[in-house]
């Protein structure tokens, strides 16, 4: 009885279980085929899906006034998608897209992406010239595994092998297996699409539609290219943007990877981290504002989904937004940089080189009151529209137009430092506003080396004092007061008004040198107590740039307020809707100068500006102090002596608004006073012009 008892409960229990999990397999049919059939029908009908980048749009560059210097135009772009494109097992089906590709844009003469460092040259294969970077890759055993001393032909003859190209023509080969190289290094992947090329026209664009079936993965998308409103405009303050270069890649690559190490990272920072990268293939910005600005202007790249379906048919979804990057507006009006360029090039043109030393210069213009930049000049100069195509010239001319001398080059200054001198040996008791000092033409306080006054046409053996001084430039006034000084004080004053230090600005700048004793040495020369008289003149070791020499004259005119010296006005939203950013006048230091130093410095300045000619159509007084420099080069072997001149300025003199700072090359200082009365009358000519309908400032679109 007991055991029939047990088999019958084994029984239910068997047929409970399977009731239970009947019903559960039935519920959950229910749910698969009524309550979520549209999820499970789509999920039945999708093969495959994967993630592509997004380029984000790389912001513009635009003048004071709004007026877009960099801008962008759309542009075609073709290139292979890894999800779709054959993959590296399907050789014979690559080959044939890739080589039909090749001879379809070299019929309509379009340019593509191959970057293999081998060519024939009169039938022999040979390595190309600079190419030891991408040879080295080659024959690396992460590629070709081939021994270090591989040739041009053994590595050929491995991609052929490689590549299964035994059945094309030595060129066509070539071509074939340097389009697999460039794929190769630029890490071609799901995530990261091949650019095979950009700028391609509408006639190609229309072939590969029509043929979409047999060019697999062969898409294409409108990009943006930078165009420039004209390339002539400030080339060395707004830069240029290409292509990374492999030291570029290899740099980008470690900042990320280090930023990576950050253990308290959230997953979305880690992402937008990602987002922010670079691949081999990308562009960034190589000097200048694109270059310093290269976060703000690049943006953040988005992230698409493609899911394939089993009709194959493709559904393209945005899963992240890219972020395009934000727009720059610089300080300077391009109608006036333009001006102030032209002024200096007409100036420089015309001068005659002396023994093959050329004339060159620039010209700064900045704003007294927060020391923006108004312009900023450089001669020699280029086009950066044709930049690239040029930068084998540009970068073989002696005369070097790619190098910004407004910022980079240092100069013995002259006698543009007179007014910093007379300022510090007013303020440090060592002359008063009436001392006389009398012009002996020959110096002779130190015996065994005697110094002499070259400005002594008008005031030889007369009483100077520092307004006549200043205006005179006479040098035996500008020893006494420095050799009392003494150097280091000198130096101390020179420091506070910018001079041999870095004006703060978003380029690259030199700093220069303060001279003195310790500077000497470190040069390995020997200080020598005359010395001092020669640094009171803008001789001696002082070497300062010419946008320090503006930031000074800029500090003279405001009664001794230094500011951060900028380029950068604002940066406003992708779609111009926001003010992101906007620059404050940034006080770096304050020289503390009496009323009645002040007004003794201004007056010689004014005094000097009074007695030229070129100022005098000009409808207020200007305060200037001129400078001559001499300077020795070895030219052909043979050591050349020559003169560089300099002006320091601003005006209006009783109201300053702007302040100036030319340097010429190989000329004297009177080849300057043209260039400041021009660039004065241009400025003010240029501010009286504006409309209210464009105001400074104004983004007009």
């Amino acid at each position: 009885m007991k055991q029939n008892f047990n088999f019958k409960l084994r029984a239910t229990a068997f047929i409970a279980a399977i009731v239970f999990f009947v019903s559960v397999f039935c519920v959950d049919l229910f749910r698969i085929q009524v309550v979520e059939k549209d999820r499970y029908a789509s999920k039945k009908l999708s093969l495959s899906s994967s993630t592509s980048k997004i380029s984000a749009v790389r912001g513009e560059i635009l003048d004071s006034s709004g007026k877009p210097l960099v801008y962008n135009v759309p542009s075609n772009t073709v290139y292979f998608d890894a999800a779709y494109f054959p993959k590296a097992s399907a050789k014979e089906k690559r080959n044939e897209i890739v080589l039909s590709l090749i001879r379809l844009f070299e019929s309509m003469d379009i340019s593509y992406s191959a970057g293999l460092p081998i060519e024939n040259s009169g039938g022999e294969f040979v390595f190309r010239e600079n190419s030891e970077s991408d040879k080295n890759y080659l024959i690396s055993k992460d590629y070709l595994n081939l021994n270090v001393y591989a040739t041009a032909q053994n590595c050929f003859d491995a991609l052929v092998e490689y590549y299964s190209l035994e059945n094309l023509s030595q060129e066509e080969a070539l071509k074939t297996a340097s389009v697999y190289f460039s794929m190769r290094k630029a890490d071609f992947s799901t995530f990261n699409p091949f650019t095979f090329a950009e700028n391609v026209p509408e006639e190609a664009i229309l072939v590969l539609k029509e043929q979409s079936r047999f060019y697999e993965g062969v898409e294409t998308r409108i990009d943006t290219v930078r165009e420039y409103y004209d390339g002539t405009i400030a080339p060395h303050i707004v830069g240029f943007y290409d292509f990374l270069d492999a030291d570029e890649y290899k740099s980008v690559t470690a900042q990320y990877n280090e930023k990576l190490k950050n253990t308290e990272l959230s997953d979305e920072e880690k992402t937008d981290l990602k987002l922010r990268s670079y691949s081999i293939t990308d562009k960034i910005g190589k000097f200048g504002i694109e270059n310093s600005m290269e976060e703000t202007l690049r943006g953040r790249n988005g992230v698409m989904t493609t899911v394939t379906n089993a009709d194959g048919s493709k559904t393209r979804t945005v899963t992240t937004e890219a972020q395009n990057g934000g727009n720059v507006i610089l300080t300077f009006n391009a109608d006036f940089q333009k001006q102030v360029q032209d002024i200096l090039a007409s100036k420089i043109s015309g001068l005659k080189d002396i023994e093959t030393v050329g004339a060159a210069g620039s010209a700064v213009v900045i704003d007294v009151n927060d020391f923006s930049v108004l312009a900023c000049a450089t001669y020699p100069s280029y086009d950066l529209s044709t930049y690239k195509e040029n930068i084998v010239a540009l970068n073989t001319d002696k005369s070097a137009p790619l190098w910004n001398r407004a910022l980079r080059s240092t100069y013995a200054p002259g006698s543009t430092v007179k007014p910093a001198v007379a300022t510090a040996g007013l303020e440090e008791g060592i002359v008063t506003p009436d001392t006389p000092i009398k012009c002996t033409l020959i110096y002779g306080y130190f015996k065994d080396q005697p110094f002499q006054c070259y400005n002594n046409n008008s005031h030889a053996g007369t009483a100077q004092t520092v307004e006549t001084a200043i205006k005179n430039s006479c040098n035996i006034y500008f020893y006494e007061v420095g050799r009392q000084l003494g150097i280091n004080k000198m130096g101390d004053y020179f420091s506070q008004f910018g001079l041999g230090r870095k004006t703060g600005v978003e380029l690259t700048e030199a700093a220069g040198v303060i001279a003195g004793p310790e500077e000497r040495k470190a040069a390995g020369g020997i200080w020598y107590p005359g010395d001092v008289t020669q640094a009171a003149i803008g001789q001696s070791d002082n070497l300062f740039t010419p946008i320090q020499l503006a930031t000074y004259a800029g500090m003279l005119a405001n009664g001794g307020t230094k500011y951060r010296a900028h380029f950068i006005k604002a940066v406003k939203s992708a779609d111009y809707s926001q003010t992101l950013y906007e620059t404050q006048p940034e006080v770096l230091g304050k020289i503390n100068i009496s009323d009645s130093t002040k007004a003794a410095v201004k007056r010689g300045m004014v005094a000097l500006g009074g007695s030229y000619r070129a100022f005098d159509s000009l409808p207020f007084s200007v305060a200037c102090k001129t400078g001559t420099a001499q300077k020795k080069q070895k030219v052909n072997g043979k050591l050349v002596e020559y003169t560089n001149g300099f002006m320091i300025a601003y005006a209006p003199a009783d109201n300053p608004q702007i302040a100036i700072a030319v340097a010429i090359e190989n000329t004297k200082s009177s080849s300057t006073i043209t260039c400041v009365a021009e660039i004065l009358k241009a400025y003010f000519e240029q501010k009286e012009g504006i409309t209210p309908s464009q105001t400074v400032g104004s983004v007009l679109r």
